[in-house]
């Protein structure tokens, strides 16, 4: 892993503004398809870009070799439990709450890699770099930090989601050594297996008539913050290390916020800039933190 440079701030600032237009997506997506039908198309439509580049590029999927287990668990737990956990849990969760608890990914991120990674393990500047960070973003939505007994279990599933995006990432980085494209279209060939099965027998999605808008969230669900995302995240995850991406979790929640001032007039207040300040801050800290050598504890 090397040092973060601008082109990495610059990947890592794009995957985020992605992700962060998927929130809005998946709600429109519920109006018309559940949970698991939502999991089932966004893997599909992402594989179906992912594949066709590895064909054209001549790359072999790998998704049945010998690491077929790596692909399949991956594809599970990085994919399938993920979509489905964050898909139910903000038919009934705010936006801007999924936000601050997607935004928890960095500290699990941090926690596990201490444990499970070489590389990785904590030191002043990157604990420092996360908690500025994560309370960059609590003071963003400290006006609605609402968690009760009507959203309890959805917030629940949400954070649980964010934690399967870490163990996902953890496992990712054993089979790092493996072309992008490849492990992505593997993944998502899995995911898209392991879901075959499961829409079918839950949802049966066929029998519905969608809304016109619900499919096409659905459909940019699956290219744009699946297919096209993954192979970004994979790139950073592999150049700078699981927490320096995980710290896309923080800007997230403010790309959020610009977008609503684009397409729905929605105020940028001193609380916006503050907190865009601290999560740059923070960001800025993790990604040095490799560079320095410190005490670990």
């Amino acid at each position: 892993m090397r040092q973060p440079k601008l082109i990495d701030y610059i990947l890592l600032t794009l995957l985020a503004l992605i992700w962060a237009s998927a929130f809005f997506n998946i709600k429109i997506a519920t109006y018309s398809f559940g949970p698991v039908t939502i999991a089932f198309l966004r893997v599909l439509f992402g594989a179906i870009p992912i594949l066709l580049l590895c064909y054209f590029k001549n790359i072999k999927i790998e998704a049945f070799s010998k690491d077929w287990h790596w692909f399949a668990m991956i594809g599970f737990i990085n994919l399938v439990l993920p979509f489905f956990l964050i898909a139910y849990g903000v038919k009934s969760v705010q936006s801007n709450l999924a936000a601050i608890l997607m935004a928890t990914t960095p500290l699990s991120a941090t926690v596990l890699s201490h444990f499970y990674t070489k590389n990785e393990k904590f030191n002043l500047i990157k604990t420092f770099g996360v908690l500025i960070g994560f309370f960059g973003v609590i003071f963003l939505f400290s006006d609605n930090l609402l968690i009760n007994k009507s959203n309890f279990v959805s917030a629940l599933l949400i954070l649980l989601g964010s934690t399967c995006y870490v163990i996902g990432g953890l496992l990712t980085l054993k089979i790092s050594k493996k072309k992008n494209e490849n492990v992505t279209g593997s993944i998502l060939i899995w995911a898209t297996l392991i879901l075959i099965p499961l829409v079918s027998f839950t949802e049966q999605p066929w029998q519905v008539i969608p809304r016109t808008d619900s499919l096409i969230s659905v459909i940019y669900l699956g290219v744009v913050p699946t297919g096209l995302a993954w192979l970004l995240r994979f790139r950073i995850l592999k150049n700078n290390g699981l927490i320096f991406q995980a710290q896309v979790a923080y800007l997230i929640p403010i790309f959020g916020v610009i977008l609503g001032y684009i397409f729905l007039k929605e105020l940028i207040t001193i609380k916006v800039l503050i907190s865009l300040i601290a999560v740059s801050v923070g960001i800025y800290f993790v990604g040095k933190a490799d560079s320095k050598k410190l005490t670990n504890f």
